[in-house]
């Protein structure tokens, strides 16, 4: 059976153990979109769970980390952190073919576009930017010790630690020769800031689709998709945000480029990156290039990534073909920045 279906027989006894109202009545409907560890709304008994699972087949070292995912989604339960609640783990691949967790479905919008077409006006443009905004500070507000997180990365340079998985990462997943990668891989160690002793729990992959807003508030529900997370330094994941609104306007990438901002409501990034500072204490950021080069870099291996697994079979999208030619582009942008 293929990662975009499941056996809702075998999955429905399993989990007959551990969620209330579960019967033979199951169903599993997968969610669209996502390359990564392919979703699933499960139907059962008059309620409603998501399950994400580790794509079955030959994976990329540390790749798909749902364990690790459950772990951090339950840790933040009762912070400020807007999480699902999680109810079950499966490390037994034998009941769908791989692990998988299950957790609560929520009700809330989804928006995948930063331009938000579908806002009521520019006050509430601003009021999403800015809950989006205040859901980073609060993650990396986030007392790790406190939840039981101090062990979930290692100590050290984070971007140095980065920088080298994702380089293993690229590498075990190129397919050709780019030169603009090679300039980056060659840049990117070169220009490595000192690393300043801050660390805080990251997402890995902070941005607008990755978010549950509620159905009618600008307010974000539940934070998504905690694969790459890790403990680490919070500038990550700020430099993240910012880099996917500098990609063009077109219909794989969805940035800001070109964008008139003010006449949306939508904020520069000074004024984002300004009022994030405000609410976790820093009074500036140097060396910002950096960290928005590293963002493309990252992006380009990830996006490689899918394309090596599309050519195997093991992406979970369709459109994983047409992502997968996104590297050129990506480290073009990156390449750009550093001249």
């Amino acid at each position: 059976m293929s990662s975009q279906q499941l056996d809702t027989k075998r999955l429905s006894a399993y989990l007959a153990d551990h969620l209330p109202n579960m019967d033979d009545s199951l169903t599993a409907e997968k969610f669209p979109g996502g390359q990564s560890n392919p979703t699933f709304k499960l139907t059962a008994g008059g309620r409603s769970y998501v399950l994400r699972r580790k794509p079955p087949g030959e994976l990329l070292p540390s790749a798909h980390a749902v364990d690790r995912e459950f772990r951090v989604i339950s840790a933040l339960q009762n912070t400020d952190v807007p999480v699902p609640r999680t109810h079950v783990l499966c490390e037994d691949e034998s009941v769908i073919g791989s692990m998988f967790y299950v957790m609560e479905y929520m009700e809330g919008r989804i928006l995948w576009d930063p331009v938000l077409p579908d806002a009521a006006d520019n006050a509430e443009r601003s009021a999403i930017y800015d809950a989006m905004n205040a859901t980073m500070a609060a993650l990396h507000n986030v007392d790790v010790d406190a939840v039981g997180l101090s062990d979930y990365g290692k100590p050290g340079n984070y971007f140095e630690r980065q920088l080298a998985r994702w380089t293993r990462q690229y590498r075990a997943s190129e397919t050709e020769t780019v030169a603009n990668m090679e300039t980056l891989l060659t840049w990117l160690p070169a220009n490595m800031p000192a690393d300043d002793g801050t660390v805080s729990l990251v997402h890995g992959d902070y941005r607008l689709d990755n978010m549950m807003f509620h159905p009618t508030e600008p307010r974000v529900i539940a934070l998504l998709d905690w694969e790459l997370s890790t403990l680490g330094h919070p500038l990550a994941d700020l430099a993240n945000q910012c880099m996917a609104w500098m990609l063009p306007r077109d219909s794989s990438m969805k940035g800001l480029a070109g964008v008139d901002r003010a006449s949306l409501g939508i904020p520069t990034d000074e004024e984002y990156i300004a009022r994030y500072c405000e609410r976790t204490g820093r009074t500036g950021i140097e060396n910002w290039n950096f960290y928005l080069t590293f963002s493309l870099f990252r992006l380009a291996a990830i996006v490689q990534g899918i394309k090596k697994r599309a050519l195997i079979g093991t992406a979970s999208s369709q459109e994983a073909d047409a992502r997968a030619n996104l590297v050129g582009p990506l480290s073009q942008l990156a390449v750009d920045l550093i001249r």
